[in-house]
């Protein structure tokens, strides 16, 4: 068994390298089952030194041109080897204990791909209900979240990976044809809730409730097609970090 994870990474020079040391400290997990393990940076044309910190890690560096956080993860999967995918974020923590849910899913022969419940950084009363709200819908739709998603490399390529039309939402875009393909084979997308993925709260700092509030109703107004647009999903593309 092989599995390979991959990290997409714009200008993430400030957090990447945090992200990479808690990723091989989690993937004990594989290595203990005799599992190889490969990371993949997808570096996104970043202008710092994000693909220097990666290579100095270990990491296996691809280069995506085209800033855009969809193709940043497909052209590391493109280059991924292994027989299970894992996406996490460049500014995102995953514990020995979840990759330990992981391995336990994939063991199972049950399950096609799934995710994990997300936890902030530090204490932000009002961001924290917003995510608790996303935790509860990601269980009860079984949407994953972009932070972390695990995947079996054969279905993923199956359902053609992540649509590049979207520059956000991506993540739930791919969990819907994940669980169509999952029903017809018998088998199952699972949100897990017992170790949820620590990652940044950097947008709660970074942008103002106006500018998310903003978004929402555009997003909502428009019927999703603020989504295909790079200029309407700034928070996730104007640089701010």
């Amino acid at each position: 068994m092989r599995v390979s994870i991959v990290i997409p990474a714009f200008n993430e020079e400030r957090l990447l390298g945090a992200t990479l040391r808690s990723i091989s400290s989690a993937t004990d997990a594989f290595l203990r089952r005799g599992w190889e393990v490969e990371r993949i940076v997808c570096d996104n044309n970043s202008t710092d030194r994000t693909a220097e910190i990666a290579r100095e890690s270990g990491a296996t560096v691809v280069f995506e041109p085209c800033n855009q956080i969809a193709r940043a993860r497909n052209r590391g999967a493109a280059a991924a080897m292994g027989d299970w995918l894992i996406f996490v974020d460049a500014d995102s923590h995953p514990s020995p204990e979840l990759m330990e849910a992981v391995a336990g899913e994939i063991e199972s022969g049950r399950c096609l791909a799934g995710g994990t419940i997300v936890r902030l950084e530090g204490r932000h009363p009002k961001a924290d209900l917003v995510t608790a709200a996303w935790n509860a819908v990601s269980r009860a739709f079984r949407w994953v979240a972009g932070s972390f998603i695990f995947c079996e490399t054969a279905a993923f390529r199956r359902v053609g990976g992540f649509n590049e039309r979207l520059f956000a939402s991506e993540e739930i875009d791919l969990s819907k044809r994940l669980k169509k393909l999952a029903r017809r084979e018998g088998r199952r997308v699972v949100i897990l809730h017992r170790h949820p993925i620590l990652t940044s709260a950097r947008k709660v700092h970074l942008y103002t409730p106006r500018e998310h509030l903003r978004f929402i109703v555009r997003t909502v107004l428009a019927g999703g097609r603020t989504l295909t647009s790079r200029e309407e999903c700034h928070p996730w593309y104007d640089g701010r970090r």
